[in-house]
């Protein structure tokens, strides 16, 4: 599972003319699902994500979470971030989970986020969506579990 996360101001997710969803203060979350991922890869994503400390306790540091400052999670479905471009001119997106299970991943994923109390908005997955920020200062991650040791995620060899 891959996640790109940055602090925001606010953001709004549409498809056509609709209006998805909109979220103040906050973080955006574009999450890619692997075709090896498993639900538990989305919960600990989803508490990590949940637990970083890069929000402004008022003092100049980054020590607060978004719980702490009360402000939500829009997450939008992004297949692409597993797209292989070592070859050619054109991604290669064989390493992305096939729809059905990506969807039901993505929902486990924000199912977590809302389990944790987490204010949490979505786009929809599937769809041509446009997606607006405003970011809040330059705090963007990139979260991935293709890195995290199997032992961690509680795999069995």
């Amino acid at each position: 599972m891959r996640a790109v996360v940055q602090r925001v101001r606010s953001a709004s997710v549409y498809v056509a003319d609709e209006t998805l969803a909109t979220i103040g203060p906050g973080l955006a979350v574009l999450l890619g699902v692997g075709a090896e991922d498993r639900a538990e890869d989305g919960e600990r994503v989803a508490a990590k994500i949940l637990a970083l400390r890069i929000f402004d306790d008022g003092r100049g540091r980054l020590d607060r979470t978004v719980k702490d400052t009360g402000g939500s999670v829009l997450v939008i479905p992004q297949f692409t971030l597993y797209g292989d471009v070592r070859r050619g001119r054109r991604p290669d997106f064989t390493a992305a989970a096939p729809a059905e299970l990506g969807q039901r991943l993505f929902d486990a994923f924000c199912g977590a986020l809302r389990g944790a109390d987490a204010a949490v908005a979505q786009g929809r997955f599937g769809a041509d969506m446009r997606i607006l920020l405003e970011a809040d200062g330059p705090v963007t991650l990139v979260l991935s579990t293709d890195g995290w040791a199997e032992a961690d995620l509680g795999r069995k060899s």
